[in-house]
């Protein structure tokens, strides 16, 4: 009797929300550079890295040398019981990277566990359970971190140890601010944050959590100079920033190594994890060190931190500055962000190309108004499937085509990604 498809092994063990892309889901066998094999033989190009956390590719020698060496010592784990050189010396260059003074490092096996630890800290620092989002906002699928995610469709439960309160700013595009300027928008917006902090908090607020590009909220791009104005509240009330940076950190956006640093802000915490592994699980908080001191009980980290993920966390590290990976991110975003906007212009479905960097998401719509067209974005993640690029799709209306390839991406891979993009996006638009 012949075993039964892979896919339908899934769905029976696996839960029922446990999502997967396509009408005919893909198994990924090899990878190398840019570009992955599924269990067929067809090789595509990945222009969503395993949702931002392939940072530089696939088959990097740097990274598996690093992690070789280690698994030849016979050490893959001894826990944070235990002095771990590679965890220390990756947290002195993250504490330095930082910017923020005197940083102290934890680290955690997912960007859910580094948020989750960050609203601990916050709460326990300031002794309040309040916290400040922003609507579009995602943050993880733990039980603190689903309380602070302003998107309906990620939001599974509605118990939450944190009280939340939501303000709007980062996702511009269906703002009810989204017609004014920049300098008025950022007013507005701030304007609206005074209005909560006083009419739905008690005032003594724990902590204000954001994302400077919204990922999962389908890359959503505030203007510059909007966390700028929310810090200086922030800064009146005594409230601490942390900077969600699990998918804008490390240079991605081709601006700044932190995404934050758009706004010319420090934050108090950040937290990062994704692009920092390269497909190997670590997470973690870097924070003022008063705020990461301040537990009164005991706590490890079993996992995370161990020795084989921050060993291979710290070449990817080397390899991307040594690469100046930072800058091609910027050219090639540049780059990816005109040939979309061009197409833009041919075809209406279109409604907004936004990002930064090798961050970009296209937004859908139905042609002629604002109202969210998924189906047009499930038909271009189909299309660019059946030619060769394997891209991501979210938003809070799941109709946003996210943009997101490894940091290594060459100008002729760029090329030929707009290509396959330009005729899967004609395709949806045909189909209206």
């Amino acid at each position: 009797m012949a075993e039964p498809p892979l896919v339908e092994r899934h769905r029976a063990v696996m839960p029922s929300w446990l999502a997967l892309y396509y009408d005919e889901p893909l198994e990924i066998v090899h990878g190398h550079g840019r570009r992955v094999t599924d269990s067929t033989g067809r090789t595509y190009l990945d222009f969503f890295a395993g949702i931002l956390t392939n940072a530089i590719g696939y088959d990097v020698a740097e990274i598996s040398d690093a992690v070789r060496k280690q698994l030849d010592s016979g050490i893959l784990h001894t826990s944070t019981l235990y002095l771990i050189r590679a965890q220390v010396e990756l947290a002195e260059r993250i504490a330095k990277l930082s910017g923020i003074p005197d940083a102290k490092v934890f680290f955690t096996n997912s960007g859910t566990e580094a948020n989750e630890t960050a609203l601990m800290l916050a709460t326990q620092y300031r002794r309040s359970n309040q916290v400040l989002a922003l609507r579009n906002s995602y943050h993880g699928r733990a039980f603190a971190t689903i309380g602070v995610t302003g998107n309906r469709g990620w939001s599974a439960s509605s118990l939450s140890p944190v009280k939340v309160s939501y303000v709007h700013g980062g996702y511009r595009y269906r703002s009810p601010f989204g017609h004014l300027s920049d300098a008025d928008y950022i007013a507005a917006c701030t304007d609206d944050l005074r209005d909560v902090l006083h009419t739905g908090t008690s005032g003594d607020v724990a902590c204000m959590i954001a994302e400077p590009i919204q990922g999962v909220g389908g890359f959503a791009v505030p203007p510059d100079g909007l966390f700028t104005s929310f810090a200086q509240v922030l800064a009146e009330h005594g409230i601490l920033l942390v900077s969600d940076e699990v998918q804008t950190g490390w240079g991605r956006t081709g601006e700044h190594f932190w995404g934050i640093q758009a706004h010319d802000v420090t934050p108090d915490m950040m937290t990062f994890a994704k692009g920092l592994g390269n497909g190997l699980a670590i997470g973690g908080v870097v924070a003022r060190g008063d705020v990461m001191d301040c537990l009164g009980a005991n706590s490890i980290s079993t996992f995370g931190g161990n020795p084989v993920a921050t060993v291979g966390a710290g070449a990817v590290l080397d390899y991307v500055l040594d690469h100046d990976l930072m800058a091609n991110a910027a050219t090639l975003g540049s780059a990816l962000l005109g040939g979309l906007r061009k197409i833009a212009e041919r075809h209406p479905v279109v409604g907004d190309v936004r990002g930064k960097g090798l961050m970009v998401g296209v937004e859908l719509v139905e042609p002629g108004t604002t109202t969210p067209a998924p189906a047009a974005a499930t038909a271009v993640l189909e299309e660019t499937r059946r030619r060769g690029l394997l891209v991501g799709k979210g938003g809070l209306h799941n109709n946003v085509i996210r943009l997101a390839p490894p940091m290594t991406l060459t100008a002729e891979e760029l090329d030929e990604a707009l290509d396959i993009l330009a005729a899967a996006i004609a395709v949806a638009d045909g189909e209206r």
